[in-house]
């Protein structure tokens, strides 16, 4: 396949790169990034503390797939976004079972109640620290599973050589201090980098579109020439390989802290 055929295909990538929710399932077969190799299990992880009487709150929620998997009383759920087509797509899903559901893109002023809720979840989203312990009730636990700093980064490179870290301190390292300074309790955490793997550059095309925050400014025309080397490997190794970065803290505040 000439020069002029792969720019093609790849601009046909590229034009439709777009997701609802968090759904990757235009790559099914085309690559390999599994949750599943993780040593936790970030549901049962979240079972395991979650009360049919806790109040919930599920930060940067996307459309709410992974909070609809616990079942959890709608009533006493909450939940934020601020994709804007995923913030749609929660107003059409979760606005009318009743969960009471925010678009909010400032993490440093949620627009919760001091103390209310039991248990704060964060899949892959911002936070802030102490908003996080603003919110959460004595004795309350903030569950969160987290890109980390060097997720992706040998591919990122190997398109973009140049670009920085997105979100240079997300480790576990720096995180769990962090949390441990503001008073909380560490009740588990882990760390762990897993295989992702790309089986064509067109994937790779649409993939890099979609997350545009560690590909910044990528594009096919713009980095055509990465992409042409990008492919060449492809053509002698059958695919692309980097590693994700994912780690997991459970903190639990205080039982008894001052008043705000």
């Amino acid at each position: 396949m000439n020069e002029s055929d792969l720019r093609l295909i790849w601009k046909h990538e590229e034009e439709i790169a777009h997701v609802h929710g968090w759904d990757f399932s235009h790559l099914r077969h085309r690559y390999e990034s599994n949750e599943e190799l993780l040593p936790w299990d970030y549901q049962m992880v979240v079972s395991k503390y979650m009360r049919p009487t806790d109040r919930i709150l599920d930060i940067d929620t996307g459309g709410g797939e992974e909070l609809l998997h616990f079942g959890h009383p709608y009533k006493l759920t909450s939940a934020t976004e601020g994709y804007p087509p995923n913030v749609e797509l929660c107003k059409r899903v979760l606005t009318p079972l009743g969960i009471d559901f925010w678009e909010m893109t400032d993490f440093h002023h949620m627009p919760f109640e001091n103390e209310s809720m039991d248990i704060i979840l964060n899949r892959h989203g911002d936070y802030d620290i102490d908003e996080i312990f603003r919110v959460l009730r004595p004795g309350g636990t903030f569950i969160m599973q987290q890109v980390g700093e060097e997720n992706d980064r040998e591919i990122v490179k190997l398109l973009i050589p140049d670009a920085d870290t997105p979100f240079p301190g997300m480790c576990l390292d720096i995180q769990k201090p962090l949390f441990e300074s503001k008073g909380f309790t560490i009740l588990e955490s882990g760390e762990a980098f897993e295989p992702i793997i790309f089986y064509d550059i067109g994937a790779l095309v649409w993939f890099a579109r979609i997350i545009e925050w560690e590909f910044p400014g990528f594009s096919v025309d713009s980095n055509f020439a990465a992409l042409l080397h990008a492919q060449k490997i492809i053509e002698q190794k059958g695919r692309i390989e980097g590693r994700t970065h994912r780690f997991l803290i459970v903190a639990r505040k205080p039982s008894s802290v001052r008043p705000f």
